[in-house]
C-alpha cells in the first residue's frame, strides 16, 4: 500500500486490547509503583505513578501513589494535587494526616481544619486519628497556640492496656509541645 489514510495512522497509535486489558495493565503498572514506595524508591515510584496518571487520572489508587511519593519527596502542591485526586475519586480518609502534614507544610491551616473534621467524623483506626491529631497539633503549634495543641493532644493522653506506636508518637509530640512552652516537669 503506497498510501495510508489519517485513519490508519491513528488507529496504528491506539492502545492494544480491550478496556478490560487496558485497566489490568494500569493496575500492574500502579502495583509496580506502589512496591518502589515501600522500598523507599520514591523517585521511580513517582515516575511510574506519573505515567499511570497521564492516562487515567481519574484512577484514585494511582493518584494515592503519586501523593505519597510526592509527599516522601517533600514536594508538598504536587503532593496535596494528588492526595486531592485520590480523596475527590472515592479515596477515603485514610491518608487526610498526610494530606493535612502537605497543607501544613503550606500554612495552609482552613484546608487542614476540614480534614479534620471529616477524619474525626469518619471515626478511622486509632492510629489514623492519632496521625491526624498530631499534625492538627502541629499546625496550631506553628500558629503560636501551644495551649491549643496541647489541649488536642492531652485529649486522648490517657494509659491503654497496651502501648502501640501511635501512643508514643502522640506522647512524644506532646512532651516536645511542653518543652516549646518552657513546662519541663
Amino acid at each position: 500500500v503506497l498510501f495510508r489514510s489519517a485513519e490508519t495512522d491513528e488507529s496504528a497509535k491506539a492502545p492494544v486490547g480491550t478496556p478490560a486489558q487496558r485497566a489490568r495493565t494500569l493496575g500492574e503498572k500502579v502495583e509496580n509503583a506502589r512496591g518502589a514506595l515501600e522500598r523507599n524508591r520514591y523517585m521511580d515510584a513517582r515516575r511510574m505513578a506519573t505515567a499511570v496518571v497521564r492516562e487515567a487520572p481519574d484512577m484514585a489508587s494511582a493518584q494515592e501513589v503519586l501523593g505519597l511519593a510526592q509527599y516522601r519527596l517533600g514536594n508538598w502542591r504536587q503532593a496535596s494535587v494528588a492526595l486531592e485526586a485520590f480523596r475527590a475519586n472515592g479515596g477515603g480518609v485514610e491518608h487526610h494526616p498526610v494530606l493535612a502534614d502537605c497543607y501544613r507544610a503550606m500554612k495552609k491551616y482552613d484546608a487542614i481544619d476540614e480534614l479534620w473534621e471529616e477524619l474525626r467524623e469518619a471515626s478511622p483506626s486509632a492510629a489514623l486519628v492519632a496521625e491526624g491529631r498530631i499534625v492538627v497539633a502541629g499546625a496550631l503549634a506553628d500558629q503560636g497556640e501551644l495551649a491549643g495543641a496541647i489541649a488536642l493532644l492531652k485529649a486522648s493522653d490517657r494509659v491503654p492496656a497496651k502501648v502501640r506506636d501511635h501512643h508514643l508518637r502522640l506522647w512524644y509530640v506532646l512532651a516536645d509541645l511542653y518543652d516549646r512552652r518552657g513546662d519541663i516537669t
